[in-house]
């Protein structure tokens, strides 16, 4: 398949310039790598949905335990590619995990972004998301998640990669139902639009105030690590028990086992931050 050049720049040459391209932005494989994890469906149940918002229907991918009790919800909140097939992947890994998770697809109002291989054009369309839609977004897929089989209503997470993990500290900030939240590698100074100014994850730093979990790279540049010490400061000025890992070594995107960013040692540890953080907040 032909790479598109519209703008000047396509997926390769993104890959080829490294991880600070684009100030941090994900990098959108068109074939995994050989080191991407997989996890299968046993002893889950997964698959996709549709959550109706008034007249749209918005695409989610949900994943949870195929029996047993009533699991708490993680709401998975993607990179700027949409809910791609690592997404679900991580969605299945949390289902492994004892938890409900489910996958909202943000982007499909706009028209979507899996088919789009020019990183320009995704960006026009996911920086312009406005900052009402995407809570709007998130809070419908909870609502709807409460009333899924093998969903515990009283116990929602949220977290994020990229894109995902600036949204996290908005909708940490923002959304009652909320118990715990997780944030990968967002930089807190990502403008969402809004009335009557943007809003960033500096600026909600003061209502995330629940169990909360940063997980950023050492040499990555957005965020840089004077970024998030400035968002560790101002989330614990409200909220004590708030906890920032900078891995030493890890670039942007660590987590993402597809990508050349994959940092392995990093990734395993900040999974088992992350799942022990929900654990206590979630399952205690």
């Amino acid at each position: 398949m032909a790479e598109s050049t519209r703008g000047g720049i396509t997926r390769r040459q993104v890959l080829q310039a490294g991880s600070a391209t684009f100030a941090g932005y994900a990098v959108g494989v068109e074939k995994a790598l050989a080191q991407a994890i997989t996890t299968d469906t046993s002893g889950i149940a997964a698959g996709e949905f549709e959550v109706k918002i008034g007249d749209y229907g918005m695409p989610v991918y949900e994943a949870r335990p195929a029996a047993g009790g009533p699991a708490p919800i993680v709401v998975c909140i993607s990179e700027i590619w949409g809910v791609h097939e690592w997404v679900r992947d991580c969605t299945r890994r949390f289902a492994k995990a004892g938890y409900y998770a489910v996958a909202p697809e943000l982007f499909k109002r706009e028209g979507g972004v899996g088919h789009l291989p020019n990183v320009q054009d995704i960006l026009k369309i996911v920086l312009a998301v406005t900052r009402k839609q995407v809570l709007g977004d998130v809070a419908a897929t909870v609502d709807w998640a409460k009333k899924r089989p093998g969903a515990r209503a009283d116990r929602v997470a949220v977290t994020g990669w990229c894109w995902g993990g600036s949204t996290v500290y908005q909708v940490a900030a923002t959304n009652p139902d909320i118990k715990a939240a997780v944030a990968w590698y967002g930089p807190p100074a990502r403008p969402y639009p809004d009335t009557p100014n943007p809003v960033t994850g500096f600026d909600v730093a003061k209502d995330i105030k629940m169990p909360f979990l940063g997980l950023y790279g050492e040499t990555d540049q957005n965020p840089k690590p004077e970024d998030v010490k400035k968002l560790e400061e101002m989330v614990k000025q409200v909220n004590k028990s708030a906890e920032f890992v900078i891995y030493p070594g890890a670039g942007h995107g660590f987590f993402a086992d597809y990508r050349p960013s994959y940092n392995a040692a990093a990734a395993a540890d900040a999974w088992k931050r992350c799942t022990g953080c929900f654990d206590k907040a979630l399952k205690a």
